[in-house]
């Protein structure tokens, strides 16, 4: 889809601001959890004023109201100027923004949504040790009390795999207020600050060095019920709300940048002497055709939304195109790096293309379960694009 003249302009004053705001070394200045948290607030600050940062929220907002072509145009433009991922503020700008549009009450949209605009960060209480794919069997239970204040919540579980939670003020909490019934008819959604006594966080230490995501702990937390969202045991239609705000924009921000990361892999080649090899420029000509591949298929994903013909199965293509794509980035620059890139070395926070070839490499592969397995993907390609049988339910090998 070529630019129609309204989305030349938008490009070109895009481009201006990122010529003269983007930060510059702003890997080198996400060394440290607290360096990386400072980057991200920042350039997140500088989007917000610049009217770039939240393109899918109503116009009522600063930078809001914009077109799906608009919104395009604008994260292509920040993938390709390789600016910073708003990895710290995407649960607020995106789960929560849509949670608190769609499901809230008036009063909690205009409590929370401008504060998320001032740097007020959500994280995202879902999983659990023994609910993540089965999302419906959480445990974390919810047992409504009297107060001399009003009703509230004591609440009592644990949450896992919370992106940003020990950073955040805020939390989107899913819990159970009744076993009655089938599981989903019992949950409840809640508001929760951060800050309540009973809440604690541990932040989870990853293969690579990374810690992007924590456990949440919750002990007799005490939850006002007017910070329930929706009806008391109608949770589940309103985390369907939040599940479902946000996919195709970020693949197609993520393969512009991986796209934009190939020069690190072309810079390993000459680096180590490989410009004659006629092995390894087959296999790197192998992966820009694989990266290019994947961006084409994200620009087809969003112009089919754009012009109404979404089909269900799209963003499991797009997505299992990307991870792929992106353990054989990883794999190839590994592979070149040869016993240099063995040895320990400092890792860049929140980026999935930082030169650091094995913890780019460990990271890869969690590209294949997060946000829906490889294999949850294929089933979902199979049944619903391909239109082949179910899987019996009581089938086993």
């Amino acid at each position: 889809m070529t630019d129609t003249p309204d989305l030349e302009a938008l490009r070109r004053d895009v481009r201006a601001f990122l010529a003269a705001e983007a930060p510059a070394g702003w890997r080198d200045a996400s060394r440290t959890q607290e360096d990386f948290v400072a980057t991200q607030r920042d350039w997140f600050a500088k989007l917000v004023k610049a009217g770039y940062a939240i393109p899918h929220w109503p116009a009522a907002f600063p930078g809001g109201g914009r077109t799906l072509a608009e919104q395009k145009v604008i994260y292509e433009e920040l993938a390709k100027a390789d600016t910073p991922r708003l990895l710290l503020s995407f649960v607020s700008t995106y789960h929560a923004f849509a949670t608190l549009h769609e499901c809230a009450s008036a009063e909690q949209r205009d409590r929370y949504l401008p504060r998320i605009l001032e740097g007020e960060t959500w994280c995202q209480g879902f999983s659990e040790p023994g609910a993540g794919s089965d999302l419906a069997a959480i445990k974390t239970k919810a047992e409504r009390v009297s107060r001399p204040g009003g009703d509230v919540y004591v609440v009592n579980g644990q949450k896992v795999w919370s992106t940003m939670a020990q950073f955040a003020d805020k939390c989107l909490l899913l819990v159970r207020t009744s076993s009655d019934g089938p599981k989903q008819a019992g949950i409840t959604y809640l508001l929760m600050d951060m800050k309540t006594p009973g809440v604690s966080v541990r932040p989870i230490h990853q293969i690579q060095g990374d810690e992007e995501f924590a456990e949440i702990f919750l002990d007799n937390v005490e939850i006002p019920v007017s910070e329930r969202v929706g009806e008391e045991g109608k949770g589940w239609a309103v985390a369907q709300a939040t599940l479902a705000s946000e996919r195709g924009l970020t693949l197609m921000e993520l393969s512009y940048r991986m796209r934009g990361a190939l020069a690190r892999v072309a810079a390993l080649i000459q680096a180590h002497g490989h410009e004659d090899e006629r092995g390894v420029l087959r296999d790197f000509g192998t992966l820009v055709t694989q990266v290019d591949a994947v961006c084409a298929i994200a620009d087809q994903f969003l112009d089919n939304r754009i012009r109404g013909i979404e089909r269900m199965g799209d963003a499991s293509i797009v997505k299992n195109s990307y991870s792929r794509a992106l353990r054989a980035y990883a794999k190839l620059g590994l592979r070149l790096g040869g016993m240099d890139e063995q040895y320990v070395a400092p890792i860049t926070f929140g980026d999935l293309n930082t030169g650091n070839w094995m913890a780019d490499f460990m990271n890869s592969y969690a590209w294949t379960i997060a946000g829906g397995s490889e294999e949850v993907q294929r089933n979902i390609i199979a049944e619903r694009m391909l239109d082949m049988p179910r899987e019996p339910k009581g089938w086993v090998l």
